[in-house]
């Protein structure tokens, strides 16, 4: 009986691999740090310069923008997970209004700049479009799990919890009207515990 033919070991990474890792994982950083800080539409450039590495390297690594904003999002996501899948209190209908309200906040605060970015960017990409659809389901079905009262509610009621709830109101709030972290949440909560008065 013929042996069958012993696996060859697994290669170890050569330098130039690990350098080209190590480049991508640094011009990935680069990008979430740069719009963490607020640069909403980083250049190029600005990539490269923060992440250490020449200009054409960001064009190499990266065939086009989704590529490297794909990278962003999946960081973004892994960090905010327990914000996402945070589950509801035990209580009343108001108690769940209230920390629903302040659970969206501390998660709308989180991802604010990546979401604002992606705004910007989201007509001309695929990617964002399909994320920021997802978000939206994400957040509607949410909903659902934290006031389930509201399978039972008048359609209109529960379009406009949705958009009170949204992370455009809460920006809208906090961009467009100045209010602080606090207030906002406050006017939201306002309005969501006004509609579902009439579901108690």
């Amino acid at each position: 009986m013929s042996r069958a033919p012993a696996e060859s070991p697994p290669k170890e990474p050569d330098g130039r691999s690990l350098r080209s890792e190590r480049s991508r994982e640094a011009m990935v950083s680069a990008l979430f740090e740069l719009v963490g800080e607020g640069v909403l539409r980083p250049t190029a450039q600005q990539i490269a310069e923060r992440a250490g590495v020449g200009i054409r390297s960001v064009f190499r690594h990266f065939e086009d923008m989704d590529t490297l904003l794909a990278e962003v999002d999946a960081r973004l996501r892994h960090e905010a997970e327990p914000l996402i899948a945070m589950p509801p209190p035990a209580g009343n209908l108001e108690k769940r209004a209230h920390a629903l309200v302040a659970h969206r906040a501390m998660l709308f605060k989180r991802i604010a700049p990546y979401k604002r970015s992606g705004n910007l960017q989201r007509p001309r990409s695929r990617f964002v479009q399909r994320t920021h659809q997802s978000m939206v389901n994400e957040l509607r079905a949410g909903l659902r799990v934290w006031l389930p009262e509201l399978a039972d509610a008048p359609a209109d009621l529960r379009d406009a919890i949705e958009l009170l709830t949204s992370f455009e109101a809460w920006d809208r709030l906090r961009s467009e009207q100045r209010l602080g972290a606090e207030k906002a949440r406050a006017a939201v909560e306002r309005g969501v515990l006004a509609l579902l008065r009439g579901l108690r």
